[in-house]
């Protein structure tokens, strides 16, 4: 039986998969909701940022701790470089699933993100 080749579209199809094979994690779960800009942040975001860049001091205990990144939803980075902040949520009593994740310095970021859905998706912040 003679061999015949796969349709056009299956092809195709094969192609684009080997391409984003080829591509970083990074830029295949990159996040979703693209930026916000500080003013459209909740008031507590934007209260949260404003003790970033002041340094502190930190209403919760794990405020700067290490962020490992572990869903890949940022872009890749060396361990350690980002750090997470929890942003209060009026009338709850836990931290809730609102954080800002900052990368680089301390008290001059590179660029922050913020989530209200305790990391399922990311907005990087135009400040």
């Amino acid at each position: 039986m003679p061999r015949r080749n796969p349709p056009v579209h299956l092809r195709a199809l094969f192609c684009l998969a080997l391409a984003l094979a080829a591509l970083p994690v990074a830029a295949r779960t990159a996040p979703v909701g693209g930026d916000i800009a500080f003013d459209a942040l909740p008031r507590e975001a934007q209260a949260t940022l404003a003790l970033i860049h002041r340094g502190g001091p930190f209403p919760y205990d794990r405020d700067g701790i290490a962020f490992g990144n572990r869903e890949q939803r940022l872009p890749a980075r060396p361990r350690g470089y980002y750090r997470e902040y929890t942003v209060r949520t009026p009338g709850v009593q836990t931290r809730g699933a609102r954080r800002l994740i900052c990368g680089g310095p301390a008290k001059a970021p590179d660029a922050c993100w913020y989530t209200d859905d305790h990391y399922a998706s990311f907005r990087r912040i135009r400040e």
